[in-house]
């Protein structure tokens, strides 16, 4: 038996923030980042909308990107204190996966952040608060998932929180608010929507459900991402729904070893300067990642299929030369978006130069522990292949190199 689960409510198109003036209830704490939510007025407009709606209101802000533990504990605390009956978070992946584990915490105070990342082991929640989710980016689609990913600094490793529990009760998907991402952001996000489609369609739980929404979200990121970075405003509200549509197959068909990967690098060099910014690190392995998963038949197959409605190669290619032509379209996409192809030529600021901010005896001395995390990760287990240690190792080598995957 499988499931299928979305929330309850997707209110999306130009406007549809409004929606929140319908909720009903006594309290709702909004859950907020940094400075582009108030600058743009959104977080003000929320706040009137829920207390036309009767509702006292507070907020907690300053959720930073990558959100980690010790975030997610300040935020359960202050929603203990106010006990809020709906969490609105607002904003990008970050401060709605922050929420998300917040509402947890706030809900059974007793978990630990440990209890939190056993995988779909979560107690039942809204006994509390029900959940609103209203994303200003184009690409976690954490507003219709079942997942959250939160940043363990003392470890330097992102941990996926996963379970149905999570996925929120009400979406709101409004363009308005993807409107104002800057280019790098739009770049970021967007490949990580494709990310999620490509693993979706081909992760060993795929089903008829999810099938479709994987391929619709790929023709519509492939029409209209490039656009959007190029600052085509029609074509970036088309992504704030292609987005929506590959979150809505993953969350459900579940990602593969590109997010793993991308999971366990993103905080691993952070003692270097930086960090390799999620959708950035999907960007740079996911060729990599079709490569080694096409030597699995079933997912060549796939692949095929995807690429005979892309329409980049012709429909009577062989199966290897679409897999050629799906990692070169992909490459060419992160040409366009000024996404580097390799960490070693991933600079301190996400843009492609001759040598990145992480040294290479340092990558090769953390490879072991970063590969055997990557294997631990909950989105190794629906990859199409299952890598061994020495294979994920061989791996993220091409993935720092930028060399081909043979193996």
């Amino acid at each position: 038996m499988a499931r299928f689960t979305l929330p309850r409510d997707v209110y999306h198109g130009k406007g549809s923030l409004e929606a929140l003036k319908t909720f009903p209830g006594k309290k709702a704490i909004i859950c907020v980042g940094g400075g582009s939510m108030k600058r743009f007025g959104f977080l003000d407009r929320a706040k009137a909308y829920l207390e036309e709606a009767g509702m006292e209101v507070a907020i907690f802000d300053g959720i930073e990107p990558d959100p980690s533990v010790e975030t997610v504990m300040r935020g359960a605390e202050a929603m203990l204190a106010f006990e809020p009956d709906w969490i609105v978070a607002i904003g990008g992946g970050s401060p709605i996966d922050a929420a998300k584990a917040m509402w947890i915490k706030y809900e059974y105070p007793e978990t630990t952040f440990e209890d939190m990342c056993k995988v779909f082991g979560l107690p039942k929640l809204r006994t509390k608060a029900k959940f609103c989710a209203v994303s200003s980016t184009s690409g976690t689609a954490t507003e219709v998932t079942a997942f959250s990913i939160i940043t363990d600094y003392n470890k330097g490793i992102k941990f996926p929180i996963a379970d149905f529990e999570i996925t929120p009760d009400v979406a709101i998907v409004d363009p308005d608010l993807a409107e104002t991402m800057p280019k790098k952001l739009v770049a970021h996000t967007g490949m990580d929507a494709m990310t999620h489609a490509v693993e979706a369609y081909v992760s060993t739980a795929n089903c008829d459900y999810t099938d479709p929404l994987a391929i619709h979200a790929i023709e519509m990121i492939q029409a209209n991402l490039v656009r959007s970075y190029n600052e085509d405003m029609a074509a970036r509200d088309a992504m704030h729904n292609a987005q929506c549509l590959a979150g809505m197959s993953f969350s459900n068909a579940l990602l593969g070893i590109v997010h793993s990967m991308a999971h366990k690098t993103g905080a691993a060099f952070a003692d270097y300067g930086a960090h390799i910014i999620h959708g950035a690190a999907n960007a740079m392995y996911l060729p990599k990642v079709v490569a080694f998963n096409a030597k699995d038949e079933t997912a060549k197959k796939r692949y095929g299929v995807m690429v005979d409605y892309m329409g980049i190669a012709p429909k009577d290619a062989s199966d290897d030369d679409k897999v050629k032509a799906l990692i070169a379209y992909l490459r060419k996409m992160n040409d366009d978006l000024n996404i580097p192809h390799c960490i070693k030529n991933y600079g301190a600021d996400s843009y492609p130069c001759e040598q990145g901010f992480v040294p290479e005896e340092v990558f090769l001395e953390r490879l072991h522990d970063i590969a055997v995390n990557a294997i631990g990760d909950a989105c190794t287990g629906s990859n199409p292949r299952q890598p061994s240690v020495e294979e994920m190792e061989k791996l993220f080598k091409c993935c720092y190199y930028d060399t081909e995957v043979d193996f």
